[in-house]
């Protein structure tokens, strides 16, 4: 399945004001969406976490991003390492929105069959900074699709960065752009996020 791509320049009312806002010149000149708009709109948190974690982690994470689709936040991520495509499989099985966000381009993007359902349901929406020209992940398309994320959330949610790690260097320059990072580790994040704003 194949879904229409909505093309979003800088002049269209959906253009997240926040990417111009953090990313300067590096905000993308247009975003490719598919699924519906309005979830932009909403207040959302960003969630990023390194490839391997303790299982302590692993174990508090679930419960908290479990709590944060029962509570309706709506989560956006590249849902590319291992934990936070756990995290997806989760959100997945709620009615709450949420947004992926994949490093390469989503133009002529077969959609993943699981993804259908809250697609049609107005639930998803699929948001790329990338042009056909950008067919594959890379390190790069990677780095700047994590920081066009966290340029779009409210707040942001690293459950583990691993020392000396990307995700830890990332985790850095979110906070140096006054971001408001989840406090008190994962147990505490669904009271935490119940208003986003």
């Amino acid at each position: 399945m194949q879904a229409d791509v909505t093309i979003i320049n800088r002049d269209h009312p959906c253009y997240p004001t926040t990417a111009m806002a953090l990313l300067g010149d590096d905000a993308p000149e247009r975003i490719y969406a598919i699924g519906s708009l309005d979830i932009l709109g909403q207040p959302m948190l960003a969630l990023f976490c390194s490839s391997k974690c303790p299982g302590k982690v692993i174990l508090q994470t679930y419960d908290a991003v479990s709590g944060l689709r029962d509570a309706g936040v709506v989560v956006i991520s590249g849902f590319h390492s291992p934990m936070e495509k756990e995290c997806l499989r989760l959100l997945l099985r709620g009615t709450q929105p949420f947004v992926i966000c994949p490093a390469r381009s989503i133009e002529s993007m077969r959609i993943p069959s699981e993804w259908r359902t809250p697609l049609a349901a107005g639930r998803l929406l699929i948001l790329s900074p990338f042009d056909s020209k950008h067919r594959r992940v890379t390190a790069e398309t990677a780095w700047y699709r994590n920081r066009f994320a966290a340029a779009l959330a409210a707040r942001v949610f690293i459950p583990y960065a691993a020392p000396g790690s990307k995700t830890e260097a990332f985790a850095r320059e979110v906070e140096g752009w006054g971001k408001r990072m989840m406090p008190d580790g994962p147990e505490h994040i669904p009271s935490a996020v119940s208003d986003p704003r």
